[in-house]
């Protein structure tokens, strides 16, 4: 999955002849996820048609203040516009657009939004060899670079003139590779390997039956989905789930039991900056595993369990530099259990949640958390969706590891 999924990205169209390549630039904004709404200047639609970008989009296109067909006059917004935007990109960019942009000109609605925008730019210049290289160009490259908007790099090549050099507009997946990685480089845990399990374990019995829980792995996979989010190479370990996962930077280890997860995150724990357990583990396994499947013969039977081992006071036991966060599912005395389980497994962070919390705990897809950490501060958090849980623990993180 790339970064800019769910992200709405507002594309710029300038009046070049490589406004043609913005049609597949739409697309592949699409195919990685993201939101797409297009602002054209007015002379760009000599070159490509409202009607092919709006129908890409699936979102108006829009290129005036107002839409003079309609005799209601609508303002189109450009301030909404720009809010609406996590990020404007201008494709292609002319040497008469980016003046323009340097000089705070606002003559259409694309300068407009332009000047609106809250958000990070990014601009793919495209022109001719001669206005390329011309001082003024270079001018504007450097205002523009000031005010914090990055240049996609133009390429080199044969242009519209017959002449060959630089001044042709980076093709769409160089600008979208480009995009992706520049975005990357700028979250916060770019460089960092984050260690999370999530799921239940079974425990098995015979070849048959086994021993588990209700665990989803949902709120495991919403952590690793929002920690790739800020740039993390993700490891999930995960036991047996229906759960999917698509981001680039998450990488899934299937396992079973729970000897099975003890040795795949210990496999990893080490390189990690943060781990973050939040699997349901089983507390017990059977002592022995028939080799066959048992027979139904008497009324009752009996099982004898044995401790499995305890995967978060290991970690706890072994942490150096890592930072490491443990949950609690309580169902009675939560705050003083969880506070209990933070000191004595050496934790920086516990998430409690509590089943007596109606929509919280497991097979849902909400959750109810409260926060408690090493230096006993208690956060405590509404009712919320697992995806907006995992947004606040992470940015909870990222709190106390500035701190």
């Amino acid at each position: 999955m790339s970064i800019l999924k769910d992200k709405n990205i507002l594309l710029g169209i300038t009046a070049g002849i490589a406004a043609y390549k913005s049609a597949s630039l739409v697309r592949l904004f699409i195919k990685a996820g993201a939101n797409v709404k297009v602002v054209m200047t007015p002379a760009s639609k000599d070159f490509i048609t409202p009607l092919t970008l709006s129908t890409l989009s699936k979102n108006p296109v829009y290129s005036s203040f107002v839409d003079e067909e309609d005799h209601n006059q609508v303002w189109n917004n450009h301030v909404d516009l720009g809010l609406w935007a996590d990020y404007l990109v201008i494709a292609p960019a002319t040497a008469n657009t980016m003046a323009k942009m340097a000089n705070g000109v606002c003559d259409n609605i694309l300068l407009a939004t332009y000047l609106s925008a809250k958000c990070p730019v990014y601009f793919a210049p495209a022109m001719d060899l001669d206005m390329y290289k011309h001082e003024s160009t270079k001018t504007s490259f450097e205002k523009l670079a000031s005010y914090g908007n990055k240049m996609i790099p133009a390429g080199t090549g044969e242009l519209a003139s017959g002449l060959v050099g630089e001044g042709r507009m980076a093709e769409p997946e160089d600008i979208v590779d480009f995009i992706e990685k520049d975005i990357l480089e700028r979250l916060p845990l770019k460089g960092k390997k984050v260690l999370i399990t999530a799921g239940p374990t079974y425990e098995a019995l015979d070849p048959v039956r086994f021993i588990g829980n209700h665990s989803s792995g949902k709120m495991g996979f919403e952590i690793a989905n929002a920690a790739a989010n800020l740039g993390a190479e993700v490891i999930l370990v995960t036991g047996p789930t229906h759960q999917k996962i698509t981001h680039s930077l998450v990488s899934t280890k299937a396992v079973i039991s729970s000897e099975d997860m003890y040795n795949e995150v210990h496999k990893h724990y080490k390189s990690s900056s943060i781990a973050i357990l939040s699997a349901a583990v089983a507390d017990y396994r059977p002592k022995t595993i028939a080799d066959q499947k048992i027979k139904k013969k008497d009324t009752t039977f009996t099982i004898e369990l044995e401790k499995t081992k305890d995967i978060l006071k290991s970690l706890g036991e072994t942490k150096k530099s890592q930072f490491l966060v443990g949950f609690a599912l309580e169902t009675n005395n939560e705050l003083e259990h969880a506070k209990g389980k933070l000191k004595s497994k050496n934790l920086d962070l516990i998430v409690l949640n509590s089943l007596q919390d109606k929509g919280a705990g497991f097979g849902v897809s909400t959750n109810k958390v409260t926060f408690i950490t090493s230096s006993d501060e208690i956060i405590e958090h509404q009712l919320k969706s697992k995806a907006e849980v995992a947004e606040d623990l992470m940015q909870q993180i990222l709190k106390q590891l500035h701190a």
